[in-house]
């Protein structure tokens, strides 16, 4: 079963830092690819950073060097530090994983759009950030 729980929301003002939490089941955390993606009012679900399972990190430009994207292997959590926070980064946080082998570095590799491989989904988390 694929079971995908985020955590760790809330609201921060500008330039403060959030970690968010994705509980992950075995075939959630053991997949080809996880990661976080974002959507905030009004705009499309985008990319935040993504993880495979050779643990190589993606980051989307918006959040290089702010944001750090990891796997908890003794608590088989997906973790997301947000620092440096802005308001631009105020959205609904998704984490998801996919269980497609095939090809996996090049969809794990791809910020600009969301790879169809995601196809489990937590429920979300909020984010707020106030200027």
């Amino acid at each position: 079963q694929v079971q995908l729980v985020e955590s760790g929301g809330g609201s921060v003002q500008a330039g403060g830092s959030l970690t968010l939490s994705c509980a992950a089941s075995w075939y959630a955390f053991n997949s080809a690819c996880m990661g976080w993606f974002r959507q905030g009012p009004g705009k499309e679900r985008e990319v935040v950073a993504t993880i495979d399972n050779d643990h190589t990190t993606h980051y989307a430009d918006s959040v290089k060097g702010r944001f750090i994207i990891s796997k908890d292997n003794a608590k088989n959590t997906l973790d997301l530090q947000m620092n440096s926070l802005k308001p631009e980064d105020t959205a609904m946080y998704y984490c998801a994983t996919a269980l497609v082998y095939s090809n996996y570095d090049d969809y794990c590799s791809a910020t600009s759009y969301v790879p169809p491989a995601f196809r489990y989904w937590g429920q979300g988390t909020q984010v707020t950030v106030s200027s």
